[in-house]
């Protein structure tokens, strides 16, 4: 599956893993020694993420039901918490500098593609 920014006409990842469940959501990308280009994590649902015991920076977006981003973090740090958005229903976790390689910004519409 890849996840498309819908309203730019870019890619944000190729290869999609989701945390829909408990443990999967808790687990995150704890453990992990990378994030790879082309790879995203969706968390769902999820209106706040923390980098505790990550070992690399990562690039955020909180995205509504309509899968509309409504805020975007670039290079959260390791050792970080974001900030609560009530409105969040995902959470989409990408390597540092997507954001900006993709020009992703808040309002921009996601897209899941199979």
């Amino acid at each position: 599956m890849r996840l498309i920014n819908q309203t730019r006409g870019t890619i944000l990842a190729e290869e999609v893993i989701f945390a829909n469940t408990s443990v999967k959501r808790l687990k995150g990308l704890l453990g992990n020694k990378s994030f790879l280009d082309g790879q995203a994590l969706i968390i769902k649902p999820c209106n706040c993420v923390h980098t505790l015991f990550m070992r690399f920076a990562i690039d955020v977006l909180f995205v509504d039901k309509n899968n509309k981003v409504i805020s975007s973090l670039n290079k959260l740090e390791p050792f970080r918490f974001s900030r609560i958005y009530s409105k969040s229903q995902v959470v989409v976790e990408l390597p540092q500098g997507k954001l900006n390689s993709s020009l992703t910004q808040n309002g921009d519409s996601l897209q899941f593609l199979d």
